[in-house]
């Protein structure tokens, strides 16, 4: 296992030019008499609009109801409204030539829209209307439900999916993020007057956030966000305190046999951070060294040297209560056991030595230019500001981030490493056909084998037979 270089600087190549400053839209943050937070961004370079109606509710918050069920609430509140139905929501939005879509993950709901500024009213009404009166049309539901159905069964095919949803419930056990996606019978069991219950309860002013980013004045912005949503009422939203997650200790390996599989989704993970957190950049840093960004050490390694795979990469995931970190490789059955040696090969390496300087300042120069590039736009920026504010971070949280990056240090990547980088209790998902990879997966652990429905399979002897 030869160590892989650090990026040089190639001959004759300029120097990198100064940073440029980002340009910081004026901000206006206000709370309607309602209690919904409104957060507005002007941006006047094109004349469009972009925003966004977040619910700090999600899939977690309704995970002891059913699985899945805060997003299919989601689905199907953009199917009609007491005044609207689905081919007129349609019509309107072609009218406006703007877009619409909602959605919800694990901590909040998402009402997503865009539109050119001289049709922000009618656009905004539309949201308002989708927020206060959603009419579950009963045709609806069902068409979204099958779809839905149609959706986990395809899902189950997949082996990236299989192996993310196996590892958050290898981390998370019976705390509500470790259900990532329903079952079909659990999709059959969905009423409408679930989404009515879940709807009634989550979607509320109090609960709400609306941001938006785009060339209008905040002043009137505000006035007419008033005018739209100020006579939306609800109830005040609960939140129920979730059990711990599982902390596993020691690697163990989870198989999940797909039959006839010629490649293997290698998944590995462990607990981490949120954004809340003090270390998080450190921890940024120190993920885009490792394997996530295209230079990263582990592209390097299993990439470029061995061949081993396209694709490989690792990742800092922060929910709103809990953080993990993965790193995964799609790979051919006979390399799996020789991708998950380089695999921990560099993160110990990451573990045991600090960074050289020239590795170290082309990772910083890295964070810094995704981040620049990534508020250039309205939809970026407007994903910034939505994240400083459903994550409470600090307010000048985005213009000093950059700063924060720059400042980082060898021995802070080192830290991030040793304390976040839980090598020892790391966890693997391999995802493929059991009989190609079992042995070599046992290389690094107890076997743990299920299906791809999610059922835990017998164990197998030495001598192929199962018990």
């Amino acid at each position: 296992m030869a160590a892989t270089p650090a990026p040089q600087a190639l001959a004759g190549v300029p120097a990198l030019a100064p940073e440029r400053r980002v340009e910081w839209p004026k901000r206006t943050r206000a709370r309607l008499a309602n209690g919904m937070e409104v957060i507005l961004a002007e941006q006047h370079s094109i004349p469009k609009f972009t925003g966004r109606l977040f619910l700090r509710s999600g899939n977690a918050d309704v995970a002891k109801r059913a699985t899945g069920l805060a997003e299919i609430t989601a689905t199907v509140v953009r199917t009609g409204t007491r005044g609207r139905s689905s081919r007129k929501i349609e019509e309107d939005l072609r009218g406006l030539g703007a877009d619409l879509s909602t959605s919800a993950g694990s901590d909040t709901t998402a009402i997503a829209f865009d539109g050119l500024t001289e049709f922000t009213e009618p656009l905004l009404a539309l949201v308002g209307e989708l927020a206060r009166e959603a009419a579950f049309p009963e045709g609806e539901f069902e068409r979204e439900r099958r779809q839905m159905l149609e959706g986990v069964r395809l899902q189950r095919t997949e082996p990236d999916f299989l192996a993310g949803e196996r590892l958050r419930k290898v981390l998370f056990g019976g705390h509500p993020y470790a259900q990532v996606a329903p079952s079909e019978e659990q999709v059959a069991a969905y009423r409408r007057e679930d989404l009515v219950s879940v709807y009634r309860e989550f979607y509320s002013p109090s609960n709400a956030m609306l941001v938006m980013v785009g060339d209008f004045h905040s002043g009137e912005m505000l006035a007419l966000v008033e005018k739209v949503f100020d006579g939306w009422k609800g109830p005040e939203v609960k939140k129920t305190a979730a059990p711990a997650p599982l902390r596993p200790a020691g690697r163990r390996v989870h198989l999940v046999h797909v039959p006839g599989a010629v490649q293997t989704q290698v998944l590995a993970g462990c607990h981490a951070i949120t954004r809340r957190h003090p270390d998080w950049v450190r921890l940024l840093l120190a993920n885009s060294i490792y394997g996530g960004a295209f230079n990263s050490r582990l592209v390097m390694n299993i990439r470029e040297e061995k061949g081993y795979t396209y694709s490989p990469r690792s990742g800092v995931n922060p929910l709103q209560q809990h953080g993990y970190f993965t790193i995964s490789a799609a790979v051919r059955n006979d390399v799996v056991a020789a991708t998950l040696v380089e695999m921990f090969y560099e993160l110990d390496k990451m573990r045991a030595l600090a960074v050289p300087e020239a590795e170290l300042a082309d990772a910083r120069n890295y964070m810094s230019g995704v981040f620049s590039l990534g508020v250039a736009t309205q939809d970026g920026l407007l994903g910034q500001l939505s994240t400083v504010a459903l994550y409470d971070l600090p307010d000048d949280y985005l213009e000093t981030y950059r700063d924060r990056v720059r400042a980082l240090k060898a021995e802070d990547v080192l830290f991030a490493a040793r304390a976040y980088f839980d090598s020892a209790n790391m966890q693997i998902v391999i995802v493929g056909d059991r009989g190609a990879v079992e042995s070599q997966a046992a290389l690094f652990g107890d076997v743990v084998a299920y299906d791809s429905a999610g059922n835990q399979t017998p164990k197998r002897e030495a001598n192929g037979s199962v018990s």
